[in-house]
């Protein structure tokens, strides 16, 4: 891509608080096999002798519940290629000017289609909320994964624009599902006007997203699974709390669990 439409993206990432790259960026091979490795973890089969972190969601729990999954890539070689993709490092570093990007932390993130009162929307919030374990100021974002077409249903994430400018709000909830009263208590704190935008990406199609922006995503009424990994980012702009490694920096010292994506 021309360095032109780069310093584009940079302009609407800084300003918007991400960026919605519609055209596919990890080649449809690799999405394929990531969709297998997807559903080998979800089924405890994990081909590289080691099973993923502690996670809210394991075999055998609802299948209609929204699928959470710590830390893939440590159980699958196709999910570590997916996640170390360069080309994933090569836009987070165009749009925030980074000389080192690092994949610190992967979930795993299987949205089955709604069914009864199973709970699968993901409640509006800022991942900074969940990552008090890195230094206040510490550059981080989220690059997006999808790995099967995801639609107006079958529960996009959607973004607040420039609510990364909003500070940090300590309000929403991940697991949240009243996705309009969350809307609300949220809006009514902040001073701009609340204005909306939705991720519709084909597989292999990415979204990045600051710390600090508020997102979620409501229910797939599709027919089909909404398959995404979420890659949580570094720069060399980040530093853990008191430099300690533990919770979610624990892994952070070695690459072949957390890779480094970029490095000039």
């Amino acid at each position: 891509m021309a360095a032109a439409n780069f310093e584009n993206a940079k302009s609407r990432y800084e300003t918007d608080g991400y960026l919605i790259l519609p055209q596919p960026v990890i080649p449809a091979e690799l999405v394929m096999r990531a969709v297998e490795g997807m559903d080998a973890i979800r089924r405890s089969e994990y081909d590289t002798g080691r099973p993923p972190c502690s996670s809210p969601w394991k075999h055998g729990d609802d299948p209609n519940k929204l699928c959470k999954i710590e830390q893939p890539q440590f159980a699958s070689k196709a999910v570590f290629e997916l996640v170390s993709h360069p080309e994933l490092g090569r836009w987070a570093a165009q749009i925030t000017g980074a000389t080192m990007v690092q994949a610190w932390w992967v979930q795993l993130l299987y949205k089955p289609p709604h069914v009864g009162n199973a709970n699968t929307n993901v409640g509006w919030h800022q991942d900074q909320s969940y990552w008090g374990i890195w230094e206040d100021g510490s550059q981080l974002l989220t690059a997006w994964v999808a790995i099967s077409d995801v639609t107006a249903d079958s529960g996009p994430m959607f973004f607040a624009k420039g609510s990364h400018k909003w500070g940090l709000r300590n309000q929403g909830d991940f697991f949240g599902q009243d996705l309009e009263a969350q809307k609300r208590a949220i809006a009514a704190q902040c001073q701009s006007e609340w204005i909306e935008d939705t991720a519709i990406l084909p597989p292999g199609g990415v979204s990045f997203h600051h710390c600090l922006t508020v997102h979620g995503s409501g229910p797939n009424t599709s027919n089909l699974p909404r398959r995404s990994f979420a890659i949580h980012l570094r720069t060399q702009n980040s530093r853990p709390v008191s430099n300690k490694r533990e919770g979610l920096s624990q892994y952070i010292d070695d690459p072949s669990l957390c890779p480094i994506l970029f490095e000039e």
